[in-house]
């Protein structure tokens, strides 16, 4: 191999470092040679007797590494060096080297924790801190501290955190590469905020494309982006224009990176695929939108959603460095120079907003209940942790003490996230293997089949497909379909009961349902554009689609807030197939609901599929134990207005409240509602219903007969006068206790009433006819003062009644003259 690359000039120092110790750390810039030249320089050491593993971030570095290594030293790939990904493999019984992504390293170890026949594990590019990448380093620790002290570990990373990782390593070397630096001028172009990002990128790679030399690679966050930036930029000439994202064939993805054949300059369209870990020929030119899209899991909505975000400051370096790989370069950025700094710095470990389902069930295999028992840079956020624990527990995979089941452990053996390779076992189970095994490698892999919503048509195309990834796509899917169980259960709870299936959809549907139980949703609205789910959750769905029409959807994938996601992936699934698939998760409630506007008591009874009514109607089978309870709640929530006080109730309270008694408050009666109010819900449904004299009662049982009397005393209910008359006095008068009464039933009286306290009552004199004549708080006032022009008026209005010159020593009555003279003839 070449001895140009900027790595060689460290490599006896690691080589050091690895012959005294098992673990280091290599921290290299990108373009330093690392991923291609350490794997090499380690075949020839003492120590290095079996299989060296690289794992790589992307199955698009893993293999353009493998091959690499394999050229350079003149092999083809699969002899001496290899790779292998999920979707791709190239190694043989000869091969000491093998790229491998990091999923693949995470399930190898779990299946052989001592990792037999493997001298070292490279971890590439760890600073990009996935989460596979971080547990496959805490696995491979453990492992190395229980089982394989020999085993070599070594952290490769373009960032200076090799401290860190020193310290998680056991205080291991670091070894540094300067790499090498060739000029780079970078041109912050300024991007309009109203302008669509395609728009901007395509002026931009044109402009870049006139003023600079060389190979052009633009990063934009997402497929769809490449896909309208390519067609504004059809019909460049002398510029052959390249697409490279996940979603591409492996023939198509080895074109964008390697130099073409007819010496044309070439234009690449990448996500962030680009970023790291793989080098481009001839490119000297990098456009950079400063956007990603990255997925991050909503954990109040349970699941991942794609977001379009600003690239962090670690990303755009990365991205600008690109240019500069194989000599001086410039980069175009279409964000202004002083925004750099408003950039997150790096983007945050997966393992701190990822859904850790996986990761939990992969320890609960190792035999750590808690994945913080691990070595982590970063351990897993407690509550994420407690989260994927229920979802498995609800998968069945993990007991109630968090040990893996047989069913979790048969989902473990599958190469698969816990929610798919549940999806295949209990699939398997009722015989439809093939079609879960397809419907997950749909879900995996982004753009087989196209990109509809409908997954049965995505299938349908998908197996009419020419190309490498398509038949990739159905070797993986026989694969799997081969490791699923046939006909028979893996735990000792019941298998997936089998629904009523008809038709390839139906099936496609039904896989989806066992994979996402809460996402099963039914239409809300006649266009099918809104959607509730079992989950909780609302969705949304492009009413123009097919799938709108349908009454019910398995949904698999869902993008945006959890308030309403949008549905990127499902299949129509019919009510009976729903019933017999969730029977034993079917529900029915019985409700007992308080109407606060009617005042009145609703029993319903209701089936439901999570938060899915299925389907209500009247409870007649409520008891009336359950009825009374509801109107006592109903009044504890809403309040004791919703009481009917009759006035002697009302009377009472005001009069309490005036004395200063507390136990007629509103707080102090709803503190004491289940002493006094049950007894008058008896078999009532409406609280209108209740007993007028019995709410006053019970304020006077609230009392006793001691309160009682106090209150009499502080503030009477009634004045008797000296007529022999007796009057309610009002004590929510704005005025205070007020007292209305006709004024010669108050004659003979020369002291002004007053309440138990001293107060003086507020005295509302009226005439014979009871219209008001005076009000007064100072009665022998009234008479020796304005009386006088009182009584002249009243003789005229009221002859025949009598009005006396000194009312305070004249006789009370409510009679007439002529009355009282024959009544007291008669005595």
């Amino acid at each position: 191999m070449s001895d140009s690359l900027p790595i060689h000039a460290v490599l006896p120092e690691l080589l050091d470092a690895l012959r005294a110790s098992s673990n280091a750390v290599l921290v290299a810039p990108p373009g330093a040679g690392k991923t291609t030249a350490v794997a090499s320089a380690l075949l020839g050491e003492p120590w290095c007797e079996g299989e060296i593993l690289l794992l790589s971030p992307r199955r698009l570095a893993a293999r353009a590494a493998g091959e690499r290594m394999a050229a350079l030293a003149g092999e083809s790939v699969g002899k001496t060096f290899g790779y292998a990904t999920r979707m791709d493999s190239k190694r043989s019984a000869a091969t000491r080297v093998t790229v491998v992504t990091e999923g693949i390293f995470v399930n190898r170890i779990q299946a052989d924790p001592e990792l037999a026949g493997v001298s070292a594990v490279l971890f590439d590019e760890v600073h990009e801190r996935s989460l596979d990448s971080d547990f496959g380093l805490a696995l491979a620790l453990d492992a190395q501290a229980a089982l394989r002290p020999d085993l070599r570990l070594v952290a490769m990373s373009a960032t200076l955190d090799g401290a860190r990782f020193s310290g998680l390593m056991g205080d291991a070397s670091v070894i540094e590469s300067e790499g090498r630096s060739w000029p780079l001028e970078l041109r912050h172009l300024g991007r309009a905020a109203e302008a669509r990002i395609e728009d901007s990128m395509a002026a931009a790679i044109r402009t870049a494309l006139r003023e600079a030399e060389g190979g052009v690679l633009a990063f934009l966050p997402g497929v769809a982006e490449i896909e309208r930036t390519a067609e504004r930029l059809a019909g460049l000439e002398g510029v052959v224009l390249h697409k490279l994202h996940g979603s591409l064939d492996p023939g198509a993805q080895r074109a964008a990176i390697t130099p073409d054949a007819e010496g044309r300059r070439k234009l690449v369209l990448a996500t962030s695929i680009a970023e790291t870990s793989l080098t481009l020929d001839g490119i000297r030119v990098v456009v950079d939108s400063g956007l990603a899209r990255r997925p991050r899991y909503d954990r109040a909505a349970g699941m991942t959603r794609l977001v379009t975000e600003r690239a962090s400051q670690a990303s755009v370096t990365q991205r600008a460095g690109r240019a500069a790989r194989q000599g001086p370069g410039v980069a175009y950025r279409l964000w202004e120079e002083a925004a750099t700094a408003g950039l997150p710095r790096f983007d945050p470990p997966e393992i701190l907003e990822a859904d850790l389902s996986a990761l939990m069930l992969d320890c609960a295999l190792w035999g750590v209940a808690d994945p913080r028992e691990l070595r982590w840079l970063d351990p897993p956020p407690e509550a994420a942790v407690s989260e994927a624990r229920r979802r498995l527990e609800v998968l069945e995979a993990l007991d109630g003490d968090g040990r893996p089941t047989a069913h979790g452990k048969a989902i473990a053996r599958l190469p698969l996230p816990p929610r798919l390779g549940h999806m295949l076992v209990r699939a398997g189970e009722i015989g439809l293997a093939k079609t879960a095994a397809e419907v997950a490698v749909l879900l995996g892999e982004r753009g087989l089949g196209g990109g509809d919503a409908d997954i049965e048509l995505r299938l349908r195309r998908w197996r009419g497909e020419r190309g490498q990834r398509a038949e990739n796509g159905r070797r993986l899917a026989e694969r799997w379909a081969k490791l699923a169980p046939l006909g028979s259960s893996t735990s000792s709870s019941a298998p997936a009961p089998t629904p009523s299936i008809s038709g390839r959809g139906a099936e496609i549907a039904t896989c989806i349902a066992l994979a996402f139980p809460d996402r099963i949703a039914r239409r809300r609205d006649a266009s099918g554009e809104t959607w509730a789910s079992a989950g909780g959750r609302g969705f949304r769905l492009d009413g123009t689609s097919p799938l709108a029409r349908a009454e019910w959807l398995a949904v698999a994938e869902t993008q945006g807030m959890a308030a309403g996601a949008r549905i990127l992936s499902a299949a129509a699934i019919d009510a009976e197939a729903v019933e017999d698939l969730f029977a034993d998760r079917i529900e029915t409630r019985r409700s007992v609901r308080f109407d606060s506007a009617t005042g009145r008591v609703e029993a319903l009874r209701e089936r439901r599929l999570g938060a899915i009514r299925l389907s209500s109607g009247s409870d007649s089978a409520a008891s009336p134990a359950e009825i009374e309870a509801s109107l006592l709640e109903g009044v504890r929530t809403h309040g004791l207005d919703l009481l009917p006080w009759p006035e002697a109730a009302l009377a009472l309270r005001q009069r309490a409240a005036f004395a200063g008694h507390d136990l007629l408050t509103d707080a102090a009666l709803l503190d004491s509602l289940d002493e006094w109010l049950p007894g008058l819900l008896a078999g009532k449904r409406r609280l209108d219903a209740v007993w007028g004299e019995g709410l006053t009662q019970a304020l006077q049982n609230l009392l006793g007969w001691e309160g009682q009397k106090a209150l009499d005393r502080l503030a009477p209910a009634r004045l008797d006068t000296p007529a022999g008359s007796s009057h309610a006095i009002d004590y929510g008068a704005e005025g205070g206790p007020t007292v209305e009464v006709r004024v010669q039933a108050l004659f003979g009286l020369a002291v002004h009433p007053l309440l138990g306290d001293g107060t003086p009552l507020v005295l509302s004199l009226t005439s014979p006819a009871g219209r008001p004549i005076q009000t007064t708080r100072d009665l022998p006032g009234f008479w020796k003062g304005s009386w006088a022009a009182v009584a002249k008026e009243m003789r005229g209005r009221y002859p025949r009644h009598p009005w006396p010159d000194d009312p305070a020593s004249a006789s009370a009555t409510l009679r007439t003259k002529k009355a009282d003279a024959r009544n007291a003839a008669a005595r």
